[in-house]
């Protein structure tokens, strides 16, 4: 089973999908915002990524957040945080025979799915 989580308007996640589409490789996709995300979702996926990992700093919902939100930053915080704004999770995270691969390289794909290039 593979799945992929993101959000549809992303233009990673949809390059991510093309991809898979182009190849034909059956998955299913979830997406945050629609479908939702529990605690322990994101701790599983904290779990495999790492939780700095999987915060996406760069993204603008975390660099709109208040000094006071940014300090002290810890894996508890950041869940939190990411669990109530999911556009601050990284994306997209594809999930493959228990296996996590966080972003988009055409490359990592491969590798995961076993197909050369």
């Amino acid at each position: 089973m593979t799945t992929l989580y993101g959000i549809k308007n992303c233009d990673t996640i949809k390059k991510a999908r093309a991809w898979l589409e182009q190849l034909q490789i059956p998955y299913q996709f979830i997406d945050y915002r629609l479908d939702g995300l529990t605690a322990e979702q994101l701790t599983e996926f904290a779990r495999h990524c790492g939780w700095q990992n999987l915060l996406n700093t760069r993204g603008t919902t975390y660099r709109q957040l208040s000094e006071a939100d940014k300090a002290g930053i810890n894996e508890q915080k950041a869940l939190t945080l990411m669990l109530a704004q999911p556009t601050m999770i990284k994306r997209p995270l594809l999930v493959h025979n228990n296996q996590y691969l966080l972003g988009f390289k055409p490359a990592d794909y491969q590798r995961l799915f076993g197909i050369s290039a």
